[in-house]
């Protein structure tokens, strides 16, 4: 018997790094995949125009700043398996792959505790008018003690204040992308020798507990004018910043069941905001290997597991639990408790009692996103099965070989799930927002970023 129509279309991100070895860890070395080209602009145009033909909502681009030292204390294995190491600027990569395409979005991560939000803000919105509005932002707040260091600090702030520091961040973004400029400011008049309305434009003042600054947004506004607001943090004060701030929640769930409580809890955090919950998109990272037979497909798999290194993600898991696991035998206890790493990810290896041995075993692939492998049909499934039963709304797809994976995707899984009207067969008009949530360009009336729209000749001054 059939499966019920989903009802709604599958969001897809392509989860990518301007680097060698990003989730998947060793997949360099398969004789198949080109992520060693990744200083090259023609590797990120190609993925690009891929990526267009395979309707992917967006690239999904991650960043650090610092290395992965942890494990063992050092960064041997970080290097000798380029496991996010080198890495490139991502925003960067923007121009060029929106050159190639007209619909594709893109979500770049940059990190609050290390750009200043005045010239933070003009190089999004930059993007945004080069782009026509199909730039997103994944806020993170940084959890690498080696970035700390790299920028003359000698450790992370707190977790719980370094979501402190974001929100007096946005707070300051919105002034500038929401209020310092009316959406008419711009007459462009050139016989009256008037390009835009002084009345029209305001400076802004910032006097924050973290940030202040004084100054005019020097961004026309865009399309957007705010971009679309990725955030991945599922703490309980990274749940608090979601529901105040995030349009699409990125998780990192383990099963369907883990899956459903972190959606269930984000939407509940959301609505406690004042927000609309279906304001708000969940996506889930993972893997998907497919061909057009399942023996085929699981001939691909042991191919990856081959060139995988389970020890380099190990290296990558450690950074995010700051626990060194090389001081580890394969079956030793480990204490978890708090950390000042990824506390979404501590407390489910606290819970499922991980030792060394399980991790490598999870790590085959060289990363821990749950894996989808088979004929298209199969894969469908399974992608169908987590959005009904996680109830999530969508993917970040990691790349395994790069770009097979994608390709896979676009060629094999696309048009199996376009047959069941589970995904687009085209895309929409207007910006990446409101392809998403088909309710215009700008934020709407119920997120907190509209109460920093202009109330005062100087935007954010005491009255």
């Amino acid at each position: 018997m059939a499966a019920e129509k989903l009802g709604k279309h599958i969001l897809v991100n392509a989860f990518t790094m301007a680097c060698v070895g990003h989730i998947n860890h060793g997949q360099w070395t398969h004789l198949r995949d080109r992520s060693m080209d990744f200083n090259s602009l023609k590797y990120w145009t190609d993925l690009a125009k891929t990526l267009e033909r395979g309707l992917f909502d967006a690239v999904f681009l991650a960043d650090i700043l610092g290395v992965y030292d942890v494990y063992g204390a050092g960064v041997e294995v970080t290097t000798r398996e380029a496991v996010q190491f080198p890495v490139n600027d991502p925003l960067v990569l923007v121009s060029a792959m929106a050159a190639v395409t007209r619909h594709l979005g893109f979500g770049v991560t940059v990190n609050v505790n290390h750009e200043a939000p005045y010239t933070f803000a003009r190089r999004i919105s930059t993007l945004d008018h080069l782009t026509r509005g199909r730039i997103g932002w994944n806020i993170v707040t940084g959890y690498l003690d080696s970035a700390a260091r790299a920028v003359g600090r000698k450790a992370q702030a707190g977790h719980d204040q370094r979501y402190d520091q974001a929100d007096d961040y946005l707070e300051g973004l919105y002034k500038l992308w929401e209020g310092s400029w009316d959406d008419d400011a711009v007459i462009a008049d050139k016989v009256a020798r008037l390009y835009a309305d002084p009345a029209k434009v305001r400076p802004v003042r910032h006097d924050g507990p973290f940030y202040q600054f004084e100054g005019y947004h020097l961004s026309q506004p865009s399309r957007q004018r705010t971009p679309v607001l990725f955030q991945a943090g599922t703490s309980g004060r990274g749940q608090l910043f979601a529901a105040r701030h995030a349009e699409c929640v990125f998780i990192s769930a383990p099963d369907k069941a883990a899956a459903r409580s972190a959606a269930r809890a984000i939407r509940r955090a959301v609505a406690d905001a004042g927000r609309d919950p279906s304001d708000v998109r969940i996506l889930a990272g993972i893997a998907v290997i497919a061909d057009r037979s399942e023996a085929a497909a699981r001939e691909k798999l042991a191919e990856y597991r081959a060139a995988s290194s389970p020890e380099a993600g190990l290296a990558h898991y450690s950074a995010s639990l700051g626990i060194d696991f090389a001081r580890y035998g394969l079956d030793d206890p480990i204490p978890f408790g708090q950390s000042n790493a990824i506390q979404s990810a501590a407390k489910i290896a606290e819970s499922r009692g991980y030792t060394k041995r399980v991790l490598l075993d999870q790590l085959a692939l060289g990363g821990r996103y749950p894996l989808a492998v088979g004929t298209p049909v199969q894969v469908a499934d399974a992608l169908e099965s987590w959005i009904r039963e996680g109830e999530i709304d969508g993917f970040n797809l990691t790349r395994i070989v790069t770009p097979e994976s994608y390709t896979d995707f676009a060629d094999l899984v696309v048009p199996e799930l376009q047959t069941r009207g589970s995904y687009k067969t085209g895309y929409g008009e207007g910006s990446l927002r409101h392809r998403i949530f088909g309710k215009g360009d700008r934020l709407p009336v119920t997120h907190t970023a509209q109460g920093f729209r202009p109330a005062a000749p100087l935007l954010g001054a005491a009255e």
